[in-house]
């Protein structure tokens, strides 16, 4: 019996050279705007992605052109945290080499342009060298940016977290010169083949996304990531971990084999083992990853293939230490807490509000310029969120009325907000992203108006629900873990998801297919107004919903998801 046949990336990798392919060529290539189909993902592993803009396609075609081609690029920024200095140097690039003139916070807490033209791909890449910052393995079948929970109050159990994102985030980077000879012009070291040690020469079957969680928030949606730490304190003091693995929001329209998930708990680790059981655990994914049909390749469908605990067997046997029974910690609210937080040592922490994470300036909210006003004085940090929003952290109180001021000037503060809005994330879809099916982000602040509306009318505006919206079933603004949940299926039209958890420890399912927007606001309006009047107290939308039989919850995402 033959072998099968692997995936085509998996070749792609094979040929690549340690992920060098042709991209150098194709960067020298200006006749056009592209690279070849191969290089297209070759280079998601350097942090950013080919696109064009979809409103311009039909208009170039009927031109003869080719479509408007231009670059997405994804930072890798552990954490979310960066300087004021960076964060000047951040904004330069965005006004002087992108067409979009803006910066984007993503639901991975980190920073991306859109609209880079081929020919300041590089310039780009060294200005962010500059800053000490950088975009390989944002993107491809690495460990991408690696998330934790940015809480500026508990600052000592904040730093003693975020070391160990940070930690992970450079230890697990691949090894391969590439991106250090292609975009930062370093020489290449001839007879020095290399090696990655945790990847091998394939790197992993697909991406993997790995957060770190600080109980009781869960802003991180831990259990939508492939691999998950969830902090456990005593007295203050960071003692280890909770892993969950096995996250992952990702499927494909009608592909019942498809599926989201949410991560399993494995155990209690100790701090001092997080490094080796994060290698266990990608490792046991980079050899029984399915590597020939992609959109199985997940690790969540590794786990449900082989088994929980075979799965969990194996990693202990590679980490070399056993899981010790789970410790209890509370998990609850995935939203940002607003304006300022008193932290300690007489620090506060204004966190603002950035609708969809796009900060650009527009007619009376000048979001770019305000932040760069910022960044002049600040004296502490930026803190991006994985709800796309922005925290100017460690401010002293002498200096809390001049940064205030700023923002207020900027319109970066004194929006009215509603809890729903606070707690609800969009992806960016149209026009640039090539698999989006409907809009997210130009649409969704106008469906929440809506929403906000509906919730005034039934007088249960008080109580903050989770909505999300994406252009396709990806996942990126990770939907299938929202109370609402709505993924674009073709123009104007989605599938309507309810039932997930407010704190993000159980799925939605689907309550309708292939809607447009009059009919979403009246099955909405319907269910709001029986929740206004038989929610029973304290009860979130998500889970009443459940309770009065809209939706079955979802128990075991590879059973109960499609049923």
């Amino acid at each position: 019996m033959s072998e099968q046949k692997l995936a085509v990336n998996e070749y792609l990798k094979i040929d690549s050279d340690y992920l060098r392919g042709d991209i150098q060529e194709g960067l020298d290539t200006q006749v056009t705007g592209s690279f070849s189909d191969g290089d297209q993902q070759l280079i998601k592993f350097h942090g950013f992605y080919q696109q064009d803009d979809r409103d311009l396609r039909n208009e170039r075609k009927e031109q003869k052109l080719e479509p408007l081609h231009s670059f997405m690029l994804r930072a890798r920024v552990p954490g979310g945290i960066c300087t004021p200095e960076q964060w000047l140097e951040v904004d330069k690039i965005s006004s002087t080499l992108t067409t979009s003139n803006s910066i984007r916070l993503t639901t991975r807490q980190t920073f991306q342009y859109h609209g880079i033209p081929k020919r300041n791909l590089k310039t780009l890449i060294q200005g962010l060298d500059r800053a000490a910052l950088d975009s390989i393995a944002a993107c491809g079948d690495v460990n991408r940016n690696v998330m934790c929970n940015p809480n500026p109050v508990e600052s000592k159990l904040h730093a003693q977290a975020y070391a160990v994102a940070k930690h992970l985030s450079d230890h697990l980077l691949p090894h391969t010169r590439a991106y250090a000879e292609i975009w930062l012009d370093e020489e290449k070291l001839l007879g020095t083949e290399t090696v990655e040690p945790v990847y091998g020469k394939t790197y992993l079957p697909r991406k993997f996304k790995m957060a770190v969680a600080v109980p009781p928030h869960n802003d991180v949606d831990v259990y939508t990531n492939d691999l998950g730490f969830i902090a456990v304190a005593e007295n203050g003091e960071l003692v280890g971990f909770n892993l969950v693995a096995g996250g992952g929001m990702g499927s494909t329209h009608g592909e019942v084999e498809t599926f989201p998930r949410l991560a399993d708990d494995f155990g209690f680790i100790k701090t001092d083992d997080v490094t080796k059981f994060a290698e266990a655990v990608m490792t046991v994914q980079r050899d029984w990853g399915n590597r020939v049909v992609r959109k199985r390749a997940r690790l969540k469908y590794t786990i449900v293939d082989h088994g929980y605990d075979a799965f969990k067997t194996e990693v202990e046997k590679r980490a070399g230490v056993k899981f010790e029974p789970k410790r209890d910690v509370i998990i609850g609210d995935r939203g940002d807490r607003y304006g300022w937080v008193e932290g300690i040592d007489n620090k506060f922490h204004l966190t603002l509000f950035i609708e969809s994470g796009r900060i650009k300036d527009m007619p009376g909210q000048t979001l770019q310029t305000g932040l760069r006003e910022i960044a002049k004085i600040h004296k502490g940090d930026f803190r991006m969120t994985s709800n796309q929003n922005m925290i100017i952290a460690g401010v002293a109180a002498e200096d809390k009325a001049e940064i205030e001021g700023l923002a207020r000037k900027h319109g970066l503060l004194g929006q009215v907000l509603s809890g729903t809005r606070g707690h609800s994330i969009a992806c960016v879809a149209l026009p640039t992203c090539p698999l989006a099916m409907a809009e997210a982000e130009r649409y969704f602040p106008e469906f929440i108006d809506h929403i906000d509306a509906l919730q005034a009318k039934h007088g249960i505006s008080e109580q903050s629900i989770v909505v999300r919206m994406t252009g396709c079933p990806n996942g990126c603004a990770r939907p299938f873990a929202a109370e609402i949940g709505l993924v674009g299926k073709a123009p104007g039209r989605y599938n309507l998801y309810l039932g997930a958890s407010f704190e993000g420890t159980r799925l939605n399912k689907m309550h309708k297919e292939n809607i447009q927007e009059a009919e979403i606001l009246a099955e909405l309006d319907a269910l709001f107004g029986r929740y206004a009047t038989e929610r029973d107290a304290g009860e979130t939308f998500g889970n009443f919903t459940v309770r009065i039989g809209v939706v079955k919850a979802v128990n075991d995402a590879a059973k109960d998801f499609h049923a």
